[in-house]
């Protein structure tokens, strides 16, 4: 039954999931998120600030003079907030235009532009002077991924057509590139312009409203445990079968995990209760302890392993495992198609996200609020996304606790196994000269 398991893996979900992993919208997504990552943790790392971790009440002076500071200064912290994690959605939008475009061939710099004009002019058309920054933040992010695959493959189209304004040779490049997004421009603003226009009028909301109406029950699916755990089990499968999981199931969840942190961002400023636990924090630092496979509490095991090999492969992979970094110990383990250490890799990050998320919905632990690179020590990653709790961090040293206990009778299992062989060839190597 085993095998039959890991052949369905290995010739039918393989497969799929690496023609998905390179499909060039999905890249072109994941990219565009990428490229705009440095703006939101600067963004993200700022709103600490602007809320502190401390009561209203405390009398340390370190929290008082904390809380006076943010008060005082409170506009001003928030600016650069708003600039970068604010507006995120402005700098996603010319992203993934701008990968997508590269993938195709065509310019990309006049499509990353074309999308952020189309993604402003029906996300915050501007009224009295100013622009509004409703769908600017999380709110806009499928609005943006439908906006800059839309341009983009508009642009393609025109261009296998030959469609535009033709100019001379002589013309400099960069000024036909310009000209070549005059027809696009125009086609915008003749179809999803009048769109936004008629919604706006008739029924009093954007085109942002309606998309994130319609995604409304996706983004609530998203955000539940079994939705959660079903991730991670898709995720660690594919990496047993050799695929990279964690990039294929976190390019499909990115836009979930950001909507849900400016969610949390929007509700935190209004003082409100944070509505969202599944965040990209809560990934990283929760249940992909040490990289996926919740490996860290492994890494210590084969550190202190009888076979030579474990006991290399623990060393080698320690410091990594301690950012969140594993390809060391999942290649050299290996634990890629072994199914001695399948079972563990699967579960351990599923207890991890169960007993996780738990502790967020009983209030144990705080819920995420900033955007915090993954490769920050799980611990510390913890405390620091959901604005410096401590108990994050404790609950994390308790999770590497559960995933050793885990992981340990299968590393013994696998030990025996490796201690054998490595017997074995050792009896070898003396056995060769007293042949010779």
């Amino acid at each position: 039954m085993s095998n039959a398991f890991f052949d369905f893996i290995e010739n039918k979900v393989s497969p799929i999931a690496a023609r998905a992993g390179t499909q060039r919208h999905i890249m072109a997504v994941r990219d565009g998120f990428i490229g705009a990552m440095p703006f939101m943790i600067v963004g993200s790392f700022l709103l600490v600030f602007a809320f502190p971790p401390f009561s209203p009440n405390t009398t340390f002076f370190l929290g008082q003079w904390w809380n006076a500071m943010s008060k005082a200064y409170f506009n001003e912290i928030m600016t650069p907030f708003n600039m970068s994690m604010g507006i995120m959605a402005c700098y996603i939008s010319a992203g993934i235009a701008y990968n997508l475009a590269q993938s195709y061939k065509i310019d990309a710099f006049p499509c990353a532009m074309l999308s952020l004009m189309t993604f402003l002019l029906i996300a915050a058309p501007m009224k009295d002077g100013t622009l509004p920054a409703n769908f600017l933040g999380g709110t806009g992010i499928f609005t943006t991924i439908i906006v800059g695959i839309y341009v983009t493959e508009l642009m393609r189209f025109l261009k296998v057509r030959n469609i535009g304004i033709k100019l001379p040779e002589q013309v400099p490049e960069k000024i036909r590139q310009s000209f070549n997004l005059l027809i696009p421009a125009m086609i915008v603003i003749l179809t999803i312009y009048p769109l936004n226009l008629f919604l706006q009028h008739q029924f009093g909301m954007l085109l942002p409203d309606l998309i994130m109406a319609i995604f409304k029950p996706l983004i609530s699916a998203a955000d539940s445990l079994p939705a959660i755990l079903f991730a991670v089990f898709l995720c660690h499968t594919l990496w047993f079968a050799g695929i990279h999981g964690a990039a294929i199931v976190g390019g499909i969840l990115a836009p979930f995990y950001l909507v849900n942190l400016g969610l949390n961002q929007d509700a935190l400023a209004a003082g409100q209760a944070l509505p969202h636990i599944f965040v990209e924090a809560f990934w990283s630092f929760f249940i992909t302890l040490g990289g996926s496979g919740a490996t860290l509490a492994l890494v210590f095991l084969y550190m202190r392993s009888k076979s030579a090999h474990l006991r290399s492969i623990g060393k080698l992979g320690v410091v990594p495992a301690l950012f969140n970094i594993n390809e060391p110990v999942i290649f050299g383990s290996p634990i890629v198609m072994n199914p001695i250490l399948f079972f563990p890799f699967v579960v351990a990050p599923m207890v991890n996200a169960t007993i996780a998320w738990f502790a967020a919905t009983s209030g144990l632990i705080g819920k995420v609020i900033s955007l915090v690179p993954w490769t920050a020590p799980a611990p510390i990653g913890a405390a620091w996304g959901a604005g410096w709790m401590m108990t994050n961090g404790l609950l994390v040293i308790t999770l590497i606790v559960i995933d050793l206990l885990i992981y340990l009778p299968f590393f013994k299992v696998y030990e025996k196994q490796l201690l054998a062989q490595e017997a074995e060839n050792e009896a070898d190597m003396h056995a060769q000269p007293n042949a010779a």
